[in-house]
């Protein structure tokens, strides 16, 4: 007879275990809030007069898909990125680390927008923030 009250007690314990943490891609959304954030975000880019020249000859369509792509994969979505390396699509273009934080104050203002919250927001910029080193011009 204690077989089954300990079965029962066991199987209650399992089902109130928190489930495993949710990934950051889950967390933000998923593939629709990351492509509302991307638009939202290359607008914002767009209107940024100290980096907007930085994206004059863009392919905006495809920069968009290889954001959310890079993004996606980089917060533990289902997405591959398939564009070029950072230092690779970045090369002689000049980028200095004040055009880099004006980037980053555009992201922030999109993330802000969306109300996404601090936590997510402090580990997507973990993410992203070491690119720094392959797209600034040293």
């Amino acid at each position: 007879m204690r077989f089954p009250i300990l079965a029962a007690l066991a199987l209650g314990l399992f089902a109130t275990a928190p489930a495993e943490a949710a990934s950051l891609y889950t967390r933000l959304g998923g593939q629709d809030a990351l492509v509302a954030v991307v638009d939202d975000f290359v607008a914002n880019v767009a209107a940024d007069k100290r980096i907007n020249g930085f994206f004059a000859r863009a392919d905006i369509p495809r920069l968009k898909r290889r954001l959310v792509q890079q993004i996606c994969a980089g917060t533990g979505g289902p997405c591959h990125y398939q564009g070029r390396d950072m230092k690779t699509a970045h090369a002689g273009m000049g980028i200095r680390k004040v055009h880099f934080a004006a980037l980053v104050q555009d992201l922030q203002k999109t993330l802000h927008k969306f109300k996404v919250p601090m936590r997510e927001q402090k580990e997507l910029l973990a993410i992203l923030g070491p690119m720094q080193k392959d797209i600034v011009a040293h």
